[in-house]
């Protein structure tokens, strides 16, 4: 919120690129709906009007409308902001963890879900370090080296949304997680030097993990079944599984046994061709020492 002349400006949907609500996201539009209709009924409740709550908190009379209507995304801090003017008690504030997973892309969300059941994982990434590995430079630089360029706004919402994956190292019982990298991406300085080291650093601190087995796969090799993409295998405690390659299936999760096999298959070939977990580890350390 600023002040021009002693002048409260209200912000309005340019302040805030990237907070509308995808139409596609049909239980992020229920949340928001939900926590619109809260919004109005409480404000109804206390007779105040849109344009006070908006002037309280810093926001224009058609934003407060289209945050009660559904139609925008409320910031965190504007939730609590609102508890507060209209004395909710902890009510609208506390819609806040759903809220911030609406900010979440659908499939990212997805994604994560699926990971945080996982008693296992297996990742063959070959053009980039994969998410669940990243820093947050790193993540930043990547997404913000896309063209056409994405917003501040949306660059901090999917930066976000790909650390919020990696809360799967810290679950009880731990998942085993395998990840296999091409060498390639570990030479590539996104962000510059001192983003790159550290993100060479956080490999190793990740790669040391008991419940974590990380490999490199040597540019000087033989050819592999990777060449067509990414490969992903996750496994439930229900015994079922999911898989996704960029070469097969035409990129889509697939479920039936006879093709996780496949994708299995070729995993174990790119496991046993890469370099071992103690190789790769070394290889890492050289790299760092390289600069």
């Amino acid at each position: 919120m600023s002040v021009d002349g002693g002048t409260q400006r209200l912000k309005t949907e340019a302040d805030e690129p990237g907070w509308e609500v995808d139409p596609d996201d049909e239980w992020g539009v229920a949340v928001v709906e939900t926590v619109g209709r809260q919004l109005r009924l409480r404000r109804e409740a206390i007779g105040m009007r849109a344009a006070e709550l908006g002037e309280a908190t810093g926001y224009g009379e058609d934003m407060i409308y289209k945050m009660e209507g559904g139609k925008r995304i409320p910031r965190p801090e504007f939730l609590d902001q609102a508890d507060e003017v209209l004395r909710a008690g902890g009510l609208i504030a506390a819609m806040k963890e759903d809220v911030a997973k609406v900010r979440y892309p659908k499939k990212v969300r997805a994604l994560a879900k699926m990971e945080g059941k996982a008693v296992e994982i297996g990742v063959y990434e070959c053009n980039s370090i994969h998410g669940l590995l990243q820093t947050l430079e790193h993540a930043r630089a990547a997404i913000e080296a896309a063209q056409p360029p994405y917003s501040p706004d949306d660059v901090e919402r999917m930066v976000a949304a790909r650390l919020a994956r990696q809360s799967v190292f810290e679950r009880d019982p731990a998942p085993s997680i395998h990840f296999v990298l091409e060498e390639a991406p570990l030479r590539r300085q996104v962000g510059g030097t001192m983003v790159w080291r550290r993100q060479l650093e956080h490999l190793l601190e990740v790669g040391r993990l008991r419940h974590v087995t990380l490999q490199v796969m040597p540019t000087n090799t033989e050819a592999h079944p990777g060449l067509d993409g990414r490969i992903e295998l996750l496994k439930f405690p229900d015994g079922t599984a999911v898989g996704r390659s960029d070469g097969a299936f035409s990129g889509r999760p697939v479920t039936d046994p006879k093709q996780l096999r496949i994708l299995e298959l070729r995993y174990g070939t790119i496991r046993a061709q890469a370099f071992s977990p103690r190789e790769s580890l070394a290889f890492i350390e050289q790299l760092l020492g390289e600069t």
